[in-house]
Formats: structure tokens, C-alpha cells, sequence
């Protein structure tokens, strides 16, 4: 009896012993957790692109006023001038900039928002033969080339790029800020190595013109003036892969308003002025980069 008391005993006080807590000595317990990858949607993703466009303008009444005359052209078409492709010109470092090209760089300050500095290269032509109504005041015998003199009040005229012309072609440059919201729609493979999104926003920015004008014989080139504004919205779709690499078409339509575009070098009062539409078709390529991973290693902001 007193040798079974005694197993009693030690079995109870070894028992108390082992749930006693010492100072010092506390358990850990690890809770497993899940980890969040990269998703270019989250607060603190970088992303870049470069592409290319094509642009379609809205007629539009200009105005061209310098030493001697000021007349509006009513009803004036134009047309960008996008390179035909080549890869000496689409893959040359030192040609990327003769396309009609996109360049942006933005940032998520939120989740699922992003701003954005971007620099749509646009080209502005002038239309040849174009049917215009003539208004305005030509001094007689500053123009011997195209035989306009006088005072005129809507009257039909076909110009003629010999003997007039106006055009951006090294530039109507669209600078803009542009706010997006972006959303994942759905992603999927081995490490979700493919995802689509979608990106819609609108922006506002300064047209950088650079003018060629050939009127009353004589003619001025690349005459490069901060000309006026613009408003724009977009949207596009995001393809992106392996989570740092994407593909995305873009569609854009806008307003913009060029208020003084110089043309000629020689004379600051010498402008082109008017407002119009345009309507953007963009595609683009470029990269994601998560500035503020987790922990240091490849994990997303947390959501």
C-alpha cells in the first residue's frame, strides 16, 4: 500500500511541475500563415511602358495669324502620319522616336489606383485638298503664290500642300498626368504565371507643338512652341506574365485645345490656333516592379 501511495505521489508532482510556467522560459507557437504573392494591383507596384498609336482626328476651325493676314479655315481636315514599319525603325535605339509612340511610367499609391506621367508622341497633318471655308483678312500682295487677297467671308477653297501647308509632324506632344483604377480580373497557371486586368482613368495635360507652316511662299520648320491643353480618358486591357512582364492595348479619346502654336521662327506674333477631337489607338509593352515587397522577399504589399 504505502509503495502504490508513493508512484501516487511522484506521478501528481511531476505532472504539476511540467505545466508550471518559469519566468523566461515561454513557448512559442508558430501559426501557420499564407503567403500573398505579387498582384500588380496592390499599393506599391511600379509599372513602365513604351508603345505605339495611331490617331484619328475631328474637323476643326483654325485660325493662322501673323504679319499681314488673320483668316479662319472652317471645316479643316487632318490625319496623323504613323512610319510604316520597318524594324530599322521600330528596333532601332536611336529611331524609337520617329513612330507615333506612348511612353508612361506610373505608380499604385492605392490599392487598385494608380498615377501616372506619360508622353503621347502624336502627328497632326494638315489634310491636302482640303475643302475649306475661307474667312478672315489676307493683305493684298503678301501671298503671290496662292493668289488670296482681300477680305473673305466663307468662301469655298481647296488648298494646296505646294502652296499651303500646316502640320505637328515632329510632334503634337500630348504631356499628361493621368489617375487609373486598375483591377485583376482573373489569373491563373503555375505560379499564376498569367493574369489579365483592366485599366480605365483619365488625365489632363500641356500640348509641346512642334510647327511646319508654308504659306505666302515662305516656309518654316520645326518651330517648337508649349501650344495649349488637353483632357483625356482611356481604357485598356492588361496582359500580364511571370507577374513582372505585360502587353497592353489601349483605347483614348480626348479634347484638346491649341491656343498659340507658333509658326514662324522669326516672329513670336505669327501662331496657329483651334480646338479639336481625337480618338487614340495604342499598343503597348512593358514591366511591373514591386517596390514594397513583405519580409524582403517576393511577396506583395499587404491588402
Amino acid at each position: 500500500m504505502k509503495q502504490v501511495l508513493f508512484i501516487l505521489i511522484v506521478c501528481f508532482a511531476g505532472n504539476v511541475l511540467s505545466q508550471k510556467k518559469f519566468p523566461g522560459k515561454k513557448r512559442k507557437i508558430k501559426v501557420p500563415t499564407q503567403e500573398k504573392t505579387k498582384h500588380s494591383a496592390a499599393k506599391g507596384t511600379l509599372f513602365a511602358y513604351w508603345g505605339y498609336n495611331r490617331t484619328a482626328y475631328s474637323k476643326s476651325n483654325i485660325t493662322f495669324v501673323g504679319p499681314g493676314y488673320s483668316f479662319t479655315m472652317k471645316g479643316a481636315l487632318a490625319h496623323d502620319n504613323q512610319s510604316p514599319f520597318s524594324f530599322k525603325t521600330y528596333f532601332n535605339l536611336a529611331k524609337l522616336s520617329v513612330p507615333q509612340f506612348n511612353a508612361r511610367i506610373g505608380y499604385n499609391f492605392k490599392n487598385h489606383w494608380a498615377a501616372s506621367i506619360g508622353y503621347d508622341h502624336l502627328k497632326y497633318i494638315f489634310a491636302d485638298n482640303n475643302n475649306v471655308l475661307l474667312s478672315g483678312n489676307i493683305t493684298p500682295g503678301i501671298d503671290n503664290v496662292t493668289g488670296w487677297s482681300g477680305v473673305y467671308n466663307q468662301a469655298p477653297v481647296t488648298t494646296d500642300r505646294n502652296t499651303f501647308h500646316y502640320e505637328n509632324s515632329n510632334g503634337l506632344n500630348y504631356i499628361r498626368l493621368e489617375f487609373s483604377r486598375i483591377d485583376q480580373l482573373f489569373s491563373f497557371g503555375m505560379n499564376k504565371w498569367f493574369a489579365l486586368s483592366t485599366s480605365a482613368g483619365a488625365g489632363t495635360g500641356v500640348l509641346l507643338s512642334v510647327s511646319d507652316f508654308d504659306f505666302a511662299g515662305q516656309k518654316d520648320m520645326l518651330i517648337t512652341s508649349l501650344s495649349g491643353v488637353g483632357i483625356s480618358t482611356h481604357a485598356g486591357l492588361r496582359f500580364e506574365f511571370f507577374r513582372h512582364f505585360f502587353l497592353q492595348p489601349n483605347i483614348s479619346a480626348g479634347f484638346m485645345y491649341q491656343s498659340r502654336a507658333r509658326t514662324r521662327r522669326e516672329d513670336i506674333g505669327a501662331y496657329a490656333t483651334h480646338h479639336f477631337g481625337y480618338v487614340e489607338a495604342n499598343f503597348t509593352f512593358g514591366g511591373l516592379f514591386y517596390i514594397k515587397p513583405v519580409n524582403g522577399c517576393d511577396k506583395c504589399p499587404q491588402w
